[in-house]
């Protein structure tokens, strides 16, 4: 049940930067297709942000602290990229169309929705 939540709040969130930003893009036919295509792209977010982020967080620590955690959000930009890389290869219509402003505004959107999203998770 938790994993269906934590996937449904990635599709929320990326769909918010979706319709808030004109530079990251959803196609589809039918509002079906949309929708099976952002729960594809917010899995394929979501295993990203669990694998890799970590990872890239841990070896630019000294860069996140010099820069008072600002470089977070520039990670988190960078997550999106990768994540409308591999949804464009994986024949999702999803992209992002540029890394300086719509991926670190995304970005921001994106942990601002998940976070207000992760008040309804439920606990363990």
């Amino acid at each position: 049940m938790k994993f269906v939540v934590w996937v449904l709040a990635n599709a929320l969130a990326l769909g918010a930067a979706v319709w808030l930003l004109d530079g990251i893009t959803l196609d589809g036919d039918t509002d079906r297709d949309k929708i099976l295509t952002l729960l594809g792209v917010a899995l394929i977010f979501g295993v990203i942000n669990a694998i890799i982020r970590p990872v890239v967080k841990l070896l630019s620590l000294p860069f996140i602290i010099l820069t008072l955690g600002l470089l977070v959000f520039v990670i988190n930009a960078a997550m999106l990229m990768l994540t409308s890389k591999i949804a464009g290869d994986l024949d999702l219509a999803f992209h992002v169309d540029e890394f300086w402003w719509t991926a670190i505004w995304g970005a921001i959107i994106i942990s601002i929705t998940s976070a207000l999203l992760s008040v309804f998770e439920p606990d363990d």
